[in-house]
């Protein structure tokens, strides 16, 4: 994607023109252009070249910023050039505009005193009323300029409209001083006198003053808008201490490099994104995360640029530097956010199109009509006009891009970023998010909690093997165990031919021998597990721990239970969901047991539990068919998921490829940043709806009014009246994107409490036929002592009887040790065992 800034735009119409024009250069698969920020990103294969000479051919300037990225994230780029220019050009206006009111309304209306040869000669004032609104014409010539320049490549826009109000008001009125000069020539100053209420030169001042008071007024709220971008943009350090030749030198920020050491003392900012070498400090991250507690570092924590070190000195590694830190990355993320087009922006750009051809024929269509109605040439061009003037597309043009620029400046100053508008606006119709456990619901730090060896082997020989398994593997469960048994001082045993099956478990060969660790399904498919074995999975998934079973070619070794700790905000971000109207579905790789356990702790009805890594996008499919899905995670298997949902939302802290797979990241270390994105994103939705309705709602109302239409009622508009309205209707729409800054998207107490999407999930049946099959898959295991065997006979006795049973899949009967051990599909009592066994003749003495 490549960025232009493209000057001369002035209204929703430039936009749609230069859209159009550039969209139809060979290889450009996309265009969006911002009136707001005056720029332009192009998508596709094709030569820059010809996207400058297409905007040019259209009326317009474009100039390539991709080039010189640094000079998107240079805040000089964005400082208020315009503000300051219109100011000077309304003062100057504003001036000779009420001295042509006071020669016209003040001495007419009021009695004001004027020099003796205005009042005796109506010719010498119309003369000097001309030559002022000239005056007025030269300040404001841009309209006349842009105005009359679109229309010549046959895209009119805002400013034809205002230059053609503006200077028919003004021709008409020469054509009537002459007729003033041609009668006073023959029939005197009397005659002449008549003529002076057809003369409409203050209205051609006027209409240019109003208008530049509205456009000033436009141009210093879309300055705001612009203000939290300006903000982070000013946070980027300007120099950096660095060490070279091992000597401390001071450099600019934008030179040091990746791998270069540099130093930080207490109260100076950090130039680029390190890691930390040396020293210990509490470092000030609010300006990335909207966090106000400091975040304490050490030796191997992660530092990033425009942070703040508060306390002690620390010496770090350059690991980011230039566009690719941290801060570099978020101002990118909000300028694209505010480069971008929200979905809801089609219709106003579809009716932007054609909106100035439109009202220039509305404006014939009202001149002729009332020609014909009363012939009236005056009255027919004061309606005209009046409809030039107050049709505003550009209120219909920025009602989207300011609210999206607020909404992502806002989003952005409390940690939360948008990298798009499509975003920012999919954020606001969400009603389903899909939580991944790992990572987001839990800390993302598992711990082992329990150590359960089997039968007669011991703890020690339990741990040695899963050590020396676990240590080949990244997964985090593994990383748990492997990290347990190092701070206790285990021993590893070699290990080759690793190998893991995602979604079951992993074996290795440690020692010389097969070894397994795992899930249930996956050791019992090649083990008997005993009940005792069985019973204390239950438990400890009961209990919301993850049990992982060890086993060899020939015995089970026992159970090391791991548990991550769930995140202290995740119960209230929950509930904010909830009480929002957003279903919340949590996704995990974990048991059903263990995975109920852990959503019941964080108030979450709906769970699918037992999803491979390559399952969750399906999970997304499935809900999809419920609503608008977002979907939040944090590791590389989640990017499949997080491009699938409607919107993906990434934690800071999470991997690259989550972060770039996401459509929204989120700086701060909470779980409330996910409802306060979908409350940011309601709120930004509202206020475009807002501003579109107003749009519309003032054209539709205006344009008639200013036409006559409701003139028999005695409400109509003069062309001044319409320049003033529409001079105010941008201004509007601007000021009320500007509401919400002042909005706290952490704040409940405005949440309409009501109930989300059902949710029926297929994988809520899977999972329940998935543990049935669990069960039947489960070799369960169980020793009856019997007494009275004495031969074959007795065991194929003993043997039929027991196999009868519905769950028993099979029972080896040994006459000579005095046992029948029986494999079981499904849950028997020990009773029911003792009295089959009973019934057929022999005596039990007890059942293991």
């Amino acid at each position: 994607m490549d960025k232009y800034k493209v000057t001369g735009m002035t209204c929703a119409a430039c936009v749609a023109r230069v859209e159009g024009t550039v969209s139809k250069v060979p290889g450009v698969t996309k265009c969006e252009v911002s009136l707001l920020t005056n720029s332009m990103t192009v998508e596709g294969d094709y030569n820059v070249s010809d996207i400058i000479k297409a905007v040019d051919g259209a009326g317009y300037k474009a100039e390539s910023l991709s080039a010189d990225n640094s000079a998107v994230n240079n805040v000089d780029t964005l400082e208020d050039k315009e503000t300051p220019l219109m100011v000077k050009r309304l003062i100057a206006s504003a001036i000779v505009t009420l001295l042509i009111m006071y020669l016209t309304m003040g001495r007419g209306m009021l009695g004001l005193p004027v020099p003796a040869i205005l009042n005796e000669n109506m010719v010498v004032l119309a003369i000097l009323e001309m030559l002022l609104t000239i005056i007025v014409m030269i300040i404001n010539n841009r309209f006349f300029v842009s105005g009359f320049k679109s229309a010549i490549h046959l895209a009119p826009n805002m400013d034809t409209l205002v230059a053609l109000g503006s200077f028919v008001s003004f021709a008409y009125s020469v054509y009537v001083l002459l007729l003033m000069a041609a009668v006073l020539g023959t029939d005197g100053l009397g005659a002449a006198a008549v003529y002076t209420n057809s003369l409409y030169f203050e209205s051609a001042a006027m209409i240019l003053t109003l208008i530049t008071v509205g456009k000033t007024l436009e141009a210093f709220s879309k300055g705001k808008t612009t203000d939290a971008l300006k903000g982070l943009m000013k946070l980027s350090p300007k120099s950096a201490t660095v060490i070279r030749s091992g000597k401390e030198v001071t450099v600019e920020a934008t030179d040091v490099m990746v791998g270069d050491i540099f130093v930080v003392r207490p109260g100076e900012s950090l130039p680029v994104d390190g890691i930390v070498l040396e020293g210990s400090s509490a470092v000030d991250e609010s300006a990335l995360t909207g966090e106000s507690l400091p975040v304490d570092k050490a030796t191997g924590d992660t530092v990033s640029s425009a942070t703040i070190n508060q306390s002690g000195f620390l010496k770090c590694e350059a690991t980011r530097v230039g566009s690719d830190t941290t801060l570099a990355q978020i101002i990118e993320m909000v300028t694209n956010a505010a480069a971008t087009k929200a979905p809801i922006a089609k219709l106003a750009d579809k009716v932007a199109g054609i909106f100035v051809p439109c009202v220039l024929m509305i404006s014939l269509i009202t001149f002729i009509i009332w020609m014909v109605i009363g012939g009236d040439v005056a009255r027919a061009i004061n309606y005209a006009i009046s409809v030039l003037v107050i049709s505003c597309p550009c209120s219909l043009g920025l009602a989207t891009p300011v609210a999206i620029m607020v909404g992502s400046g806002v989003g952005a100053r409390k940690g939360i970023l948008y990298k798009t508008a499509v975003s920012l606006e999919l954020a606001g119709r969400i009603n389903i998010v899909a939580l991944d456990k790992t990572g987001t619901i839990t800390e993302g730090n598992p711990k082992v909690t329990d150590i359960i060896p089997a039968g007669e082997k011991t703890s020690d020989e339990l741990i040695t093997v899963a050590y020396s398994l676990e240590a080949l593997s990244e997964h985090p469960l593994s990383k748990a165990i492997a990290g347990y048994a190092s701070d206790n001082g285990v021993k590893q045993l070699p290990a080759s031919d690793f190998e893991a099956m995602p979604g079951k478990g992993l074996r290795a060969v440690v020692d010389g021998k097969n070894c397994y660790g795992g899930n249930a399904l996956y050791i019992g498919s090649m083990l008997s597990l005993s009940a005792d074995i069985l019973a204390s999975m239950d438990r400890l998934s009961g209990e919301g721990k993850t049990p992982i079973l060890f086993s060899s070619d020939t015995d089970v070794l026992g159970i090391i239970a791991v548990a991550d700790t769930v995140r202290n905000d995740a119960v209230e971000a929950v509930k904010e969901l909830t009480d929002m109207g957003t279903t919340v579905v949590m996704i995990t790789g974990d048991n059903e047991r263990t995975a109920r356990a852990i959503a019941a702790e964080v108030g979450i009805d709906h769970v699918v539990s037992g999803v491979l890594p390559g399952g969750k996008e399906q999970v997304i499919t499935n809900l999809q068919k419920y609503g608008k899905v977002a979907m939040v995670g944090d590791g590389i298997n989640d990017a499949p998921a997080l491009m699938k949902a409607d919107l993906g939302m990434a934690v800071s802290s999470g991997t690259d490829v989550a972060i770039d797979a996401a459509g929204v990241v989120m700086m701060k270390p909470t779980l409330r940043s996910i409802p306060a994105a979908i409350r940011l994103g309601r709120f930004t939705l509202r206020n475009i709806r807002e501003n579109l309705f107003w749009a519309f709602f003032y054209n539709s109302i205006g344009i008639p009014l200013a036409a006559g239409v409701f003139a028999k009622l005695g409400l109509s508009l003069s062309p001044m009246f319409g320049a003033l309205a529409m001079s105010l209707s941008s201004f509007c729409v601007v000021s009320n994107a500007l509401r919400l800054n002042l909005k706290d998207i952490y704040n409940t107490s405005r949440d309409r409490k009501v109930k989300g999407p059902e949710v029926i999930l297929d994988s809520d049946k899977e999972n329940s036929n998935n543990q049935i099959k669990e069960k039947e898959n489960i070799k369960m295991t169980k020793t009856i002592k019997i007494e009275g065997m004495m031969c074959m006979h007795c065991e194929a006795h003993v043997r039929e009887a027991l196999e009868k049973m519905d769950a028993v899949a099979k029972a080896d009967v040994s006459h000579e040790k005095g046992t029948a051990v029986v494999e079981l599909t499904g849950d028997v009592s020990n009773d029911a065992l003792a009295e089959a066994v009973t019934n057929a003749g022999y005596k039990v003495l007890g059942v293991e």
